[in-house]
């Protein structure tokens, strides 16, 4: 309830930061430009999130005996949590990562990479894609699609203030506006890597009951964030915008990747889990045993 609450304020402020900044600059003529602008694009992006996603990264329809197996595994883990089944895709990727999208559950999809498949255990890609599950459960693919055109209404707004800065109704003045232009994107930035945080330790709950056992996704986090910080996902850093929907940060190989945080550290998502584990009282065996 804790998380949802969160998720609840933090998407607030961000909304209140997009009122503000078309207060800030004014004149109603300025702000309703972008507003009109933005809500045309946050319209395209949120009917087309799942396949822009999945084309950055190139992803393919899950296929093959591998692939099939996978297709099975999360099609069986969606019929016994009750919801729908969602699409499946494999990304070409030596980087063991995973990662959820869609504007609903009924039109969601996830992806493994080959690096999952061929480097964890049968029991820890079950509790991968039983995370990733959780999340579209939990509808965090349609928060995270909001949040992110949200974020780049905020980008627009903020760039809007240059063109519109003379605007009589504009008290900010010259370094005002530039201090806006700077300050409105990254705070907008930050709002949405807290909320992305917040969403990752509620689908690990959620993604350990589905799957069954806790220890299993405990296992899979510490394999995979070992690994994936010494191992590229080429797709990944040419479009980090996109890291905050996977298990794990994809992102190392520039200086850039380190300024920010979207997911919590893996060692207290780790300790979680196994705490979670300890507090069950009967066998942690779950269906994939």
């Amino acid at each position: 309830m804790m998380g949802y609450l969160r998720t609840a304020v933090l998407m607030a402020a961000m909304t209140a930061l997009f009122l503000g900044i078309g207060a800030l600059l004014g004149g109603t003529g300025g702000a309703m430009i972008a507003l009109v602008i933005a809500l045309a694009m946050n319209a395209y992006t949120w009917w087309n999130s799942d396949r822009a996603v999945l084309r950055m990264h190139d992803a393919r329809t899950a296929s093959g005996p591998q692939g099939k197996a996978l297709e099975r595994l999360v099609h069986d883990m969606a019929d016994r949590a009750g919801m729908p089944r969602p699409k499946v895709y494999i990304l070409q990727n030596a980087q063991p990562n995973a990662f959820a999208t869609g504007r609903n559950p009924e039109n969601a999809a996830v992806a493994a990479t080959t690096g999952l498949l061929t480097r964890l255990s049968e029991a820890e890609i079950a509790a991968v894609m039983a995370h990733e599950l959780a999340h579209i459960r939990n509808h965090d693919t349609t928060i995270m699609t909001i949040t992110a055109t949200f974020a780049g209404a905020i980008t627009m707004l903020a760039n809007f203030a240059m063109f519109f800065g003379n605007n009589r109704n504009n008290s900010l003045g010259l370094i005002g506006t530039l201090a806006l232009m700077v300050l409105a994107p990254l705070a907008a930035g930050l709002v949405q890597m807290a909320i992305s945080r917040s969403r990752e330790y509620e689908a690990d709950r959620i993604g350990a009951e589905i799957c069954g056992n806790p220890l299993w996704l405990a296992s899979a986090l510490e394999r995979i964030s070992g690994l994936a910080a010494r191992i590229d996902n080429d797709s990944a850093e040419r479009n980090p915008a996109t890291a905050h929907m996977f298990i794990i940060n994809p992102l190392h190989a520039h200086a850039r990747d380190r300024l920010f945080s979207t997911h919590p550290d893996p060692a207290n998502r780790i300790r979680a889990l196994r705490e979670m584990a300890g507090e069950q009282t009967q066998g942690l065996a779950g269906p994939w045993g």
